[in-house]
């Protein structure tokens, strides 16, 4: 290659790269007042490559950065698309993840304000709290439950800010993993003796006999300990490692559930214990 073409292939990498910076800032400009809002706006994959799950994470940081400009506090990280139906639906072969902030928790038994959210579900889910750090890009389950304090049962209240829900592996990452709130049960279990793949859960609305969704801890990518793993090896690969004190949500135990103004959800998760949360009413409408 001559001189002169070096020239101009750098030149069209340089404008691919602006371009490609300008696109991921369009996307989290529209996310970022979706939020605000608390008005969806149309899939952010149309100013994305499609598939290029890089440009969505950097999507998702400048969110993140916004949020810690803010004086937002990060509790933890979530894991998503642990599901192989929810992956294959997708079209991927491997989870994702979002970042939580602190002022994302909802206490247990509490209550979400109405419009607080735009198009809520509710999943079930195993939470662990860290003890230590989770340096090792090459993470074992043995590595989790060492660095692990203890296990606690979890409801994710995952949204989007895209419409309709209608988003690919694109849209789900850039919009922080689809991130909403979650709940933290208040019964601490330590890792000893408990085996997290045979847990089984249940989860009901408004109390009636039959749940709303069910399924078990080897439901959550064969074990909820194999997602802390992925997550801890994948984060810590991106030089921002899972540290002590960190929530990790480790993935739905079963399908997620719509959530409408006045549900009561409870969660019955085994050796783990029962979490509930509600949905206030409509303004103007009783429970």
């Amino acid at each position: 290659m001559s001189a002169a073409d070096a020239t101009k292939a750098a030149d069209v990498t340089k404008a691919a790269d602006v371009t490609k910076a300008a696109d991921v800032t369009k996307a989290a400009d529209l996310l970022f007042a979706a939020e605000r809002t608390n008005s969806p706006c149309p899939p952010v994959r149309s100013l994305l490559l499609e598939g290029d799950l890089d440009a969505a994470y950097a999507v998702q940081r400048v969110n993140v950065e916004r949020g810690l400009a803010a004086g937002r506090r990060i509790a933890g990280r979530k894991i998503g698309l642990t599901s192989p139906a929810v992956q294959a639906q997708l079209g991927v072969g491997q989870p994702d993840f979002g970042t939580l902030f602190a002022d994302m928790a909802v206490p247990d038994g509490g209550t979400v304000a109405a419009g607080r959210l735009i198009q809520p579900k509710v999943e079930a889910e195993v939470a662990l709290v860290l003890g230590a750090d989770l340096p090792h890009r090459e993470c074992t389950v043995a590595d989790v439950i060492r660095a692990t304090d203890f296990a606690l049962a979890a409801l994710e209240i995952v949204d989007s800010r895209n419409a309709d829900w209608d988003i690919t592996i694109v849209d789900t990452v850039a919009d922080n993993a689809s991130s909403g709130l979650y709940v933290l049960g208040g019964t601490p279990v330590p890792l000893s003796g408990l085996d997290l793949r045979a847990v089984r859960m249940t989860m009901t609305r408004d109390g009636a006999a039959d749940p709303v969704s069910e399924g078990t801890g080897a439901d959550c990518l064969g074990g909820p300990l194999n997602a802390a793993a992925w997550l801890a090896s994948t984060l810590a690969a991106a030089g921002d490692p899972l540290r002590a004190g960190d929530v990790v949500l480790t993935g739905a135990l079963g399908p997620m559930a719509v959530a409408a103004p006045g549900d009561r959800f409870e969660a019955r998760i085994s050796q783990l214990g029962r979490i509930s949360v509600r949905f206030a009413p409509q303004e103007g409408h009783t429970a």
